[in-house]
């Protein structure tokens, strides 16, 4: 009897502290949505995006006052009674582990691929980590002025043949592959799309064409049940060449361009950046890789890194220190 006593004050206990810490984060949240908006009125800032999803459930936030546009980014799009809201835009973001900077990036790139945001843009973000309900970061900064986030200089706006939707399903697809693998194996992958008249003749078949002789509406990158296929498709060698309305031209491709000088890539990126930046410097092509070593998802135009999207590292996967060599990277990245 003193035992089961025991055990239920360990328990009550237990949830007082949950309680109080559900509070406390509640409020975290709701002193950063609180002086949001004299925020973007002393940074003139032009947009404001908020990750909804670290947001409790509780917290009813009013974007009524900002004098901004408000981009809601949420893996979960909510229905269609909620986008008709005035005023607010939704994003939604690939639906798997995102570090707090991946979400920056990848919002800001989405956001700009469909021209709802522009390079020289001031922007507030807001963000956090949805397994803790709690908003806990701001991010004020100018879209193309810190390489970190986005680079400078590079104008999405300048493929208009490439349908933003496209570029948000292959974004889709790489985070997945990056963050999954293919059943338990890490994958690399390659996706270049839009001005296939000048890729293709830029590249040679590694294998028969699995997409050749299809007609366009089944093979559709946009299409929900070509997903599985695409991903068991990309453990294979080769490229990805993709029009700008979303249908595969071809996949294991090789891409026969050589890298140009003007464009420097960071050391230690291997054959399939160097041919993503090879290929968009001399096509009006977005190129998008997954680092097999790394599982991050990187996106080229013009020749540059436009932003790089890192796998978060759990705690079980981080390797101790050890006083050994470096491994040399697998130049097939």
């Amino acid at each position: 009897m003193a035992e089961e006593t025991a055990n239920q004050a360990r328990s009550e206990g237990n949830q007082d502290a949950l309680e109080r810490e559900r509070v406390s984060v509640r409020a975290i949240s709701y002193s950063l949505l609180k002086h949001i908006p004299d925020l973007v009125e002393s940074c003139q800032a032009t947009a404001v995006f908020v990750y909804v999803d670290a947001m409790d459930e509780q917290i009813k936030p009013d974007f009524s006052s900002m004098r901004a546009r408000v981009f809601c980014v949420t893996k979960d799009l909510p229905s269609d009674k909620d986008l008709s809201e005035e005023g607010i835009h939704y994003l939604r973001v690939p639906d798997v582990p995102l570090t707090r900077m991946g979400q920056v990036k990848i919002a800001v790139f989405l956001a700009l691929s469909k021209g709802l945001i522009h390079q020289g843009d001031r922007i507030v973000f807001l963000t956090g980590l949805a397994t803790s309900r709690t908003l806990d970061t701001i991010i004020v900064t100018e879209v193309g002025r810190e390489y970190e986030i986005f680079a400078s200089g590079v104008d999405l706006t300048t493929s208009p043949r490439v349908l933003p939707e496209v570029i948000e399903k292959v974004v889709d697809i790489a985070s997945e592959l990056g963050s999954e693998g293919r059943e338990g194996r890490p994958v690399g992958a390659m996706f270049v799309v839009g001005d296939t008249d000048r890729v293709i003749p830029l590249t040679r078949q590694l294998l028969l064409n699995p997409f050749r002789g299809y007609p366009p509406g089944e093979r559709n990158i946009l299409d929900y049940s070509l997903e599985e296929t695409v991903k068991e498709l990309a453990t294979l060698d080769g490229a990805f060449i993709v029009r700008g309305d979303g249908v595969i031209e071809t996949c294991g491709a090789y891409i026969r361009t050589a890298s140009q000088e003007e464009f420097e890539l960071p050391r230690g990126l291997g054959a399939r950046h160097h041919a993503a930046a090879a290929i968009t410097a001399v096509t009006d092509s977005i190129a998008v890789t997954v680092s097999e070593s790394t599982g991050s998802v990187t996106i080229f135009h013009k020749g540059r890194i436009v932003t790089e999207i890192q796998k978060p590292r759990s705690s079980a996967q981080r390797p101790r220190l050890r006083r050994t060599k470096p491994k040399k990277r697998d130049d097939s990245d």
